[in-house]
């Protein structure tokens, strides 16, 4: 008969050949990472956050919009923000789905000075980024999105603008490619729906869907193509007469789950809004986060904790920029 201590051992190893076998690891990152080096530093983000969105909620869409961008190319690791270099001349910045409609640099470089200033070196940009996405998210949802955010991300060294256009796929995408593009990076087709609902708030250019959804038969609804066709020319194209247009006319500046509402009334922009009705399992989830209080919000938070921990880098890998639009 084996010992008691024997058992314990034995049981010890099973688990761990268990954790192995299902490749459960604990999480690179953590939350209160800064804790001991810069105890203020999630302070001092959301302080700037809270000024900048108070100026133009708009701000706040962008770093939403941002951390998407960012992590689905070459992981959160703030390769976004890197400028051209003559070594580096089409960083990502520079692709087609990033320029000229991602914003929010600037306000990147203010949140890196004041952090600099107080703890010299040692909070990255990827983190910059995933704290200003929160804080974004809280204050335009009136705290009803309100989640913490494990850090400890390392910045990136590369950044190529080919990169962009092969997993940021463009806002004429049927579902297929929609949810190939999440799975790809980890996520799922509940992680499209839920994070397509921060097309409540923000902006958009005309040419992102005046070809797809106006100069051609589609589901739109009839008195929202009017007024687009009022705000945007025919041939709106990038670079050319391109004005902006609000995503979500009905409320512009909250974070919330009207654009379900939209999406059901076919008043979404974009041919990848509106295919999150082309199969059943989706046009599902639409009902539910249009219909239950309170489970947009929930799954919201959890679905961007998850999108801040693509591919990231920690440890030894990357770097601590100095400067965020430049690697050390």
């Amino acid at each position: 008969m084996a010992a008691a201590g024997d058992e314990k051992l034995y049981l010890l190893v099973a688990c761990a050949l268990l954790l192995l076998a299902v490749g459960c690891q604990a999480s690179p990152l953590q939350i209160g990472f800064y804790h001991d080096r810069c105890p203020q530093a999630e302070a001092v983000v959301k302080g700037v956050m809270m000024e900048a969105i108070s100026q133009n909620p708009g701000n706040g869409a962008a770093m939403i919009r941002m951390l998407f961008h960012d992590c689905f190319v070459e992981g959160c690791d703030a390769s976004v923000l890197l400028d051209p270099t003559p070594f580096s001349p089409t960083p990502e910045k520079l692709s087609a789905p990033n320029n000229p409609s991602l914003r929010g640099f600037e306000l990147i470089d203010a949140i890196k000075d004041a952090l600099e200033a107080a703890c010299p070196g040692v909070v990255s940009c990827a983190d910059i980024i995933a704290f200003s996405a929160r804080d974004a998210s809280c204050i335009l949802s009136g705290g009803k999105v309100d989640f913490e955010v494990p850090s400890g991300r390392r910045d990136g060294t590369f950044s190529n603008a080919s990169e962009s256009v092969k997993f940021l796929v463009p806002p004429t995408s049927n579902l297929s490619d929609l949810v190939d593009s999440f799975v790809v990076k980890g996520l799922d087709a509940e992680d499209l729906v839920i994070l397509s609902g921060a097309h409540t708030i923000g902006r958009s250019h005309c040419s992102a869907f005046v070809p797809d959804r106006l100069n051609v038969s589609s589901d739109i609804d009839g008195g929202l193509a009017a007024f687009l066709r009022g705000q945007c020319p025919a041939d709106a194209a990038p670079g050319g007469n391109d004005p902006t247009v609000m995503q979500d006319v009905v409320t512009p500046n909250d974070l919330d789950k009207q654009y379900y509402n939209n999406v059901l009334s076919h008043t979404v922009l974009f041919t990848s809004d509106a295919a999150v009705l082309t199969s059943e399992e989706t046009a599902r989830m639409v009902l539910d986060n249009a219909n239950i209080p309170g489970w947009w919000e929930d799954r919201f938070e959890k679905a961007m904790v998850k999108m801040a921990g693509i591919e990231v880098k920690t440890g030894d890998q990357g770097q601590i920029r100095k400067n965020c639009r430049a690697i050390n």
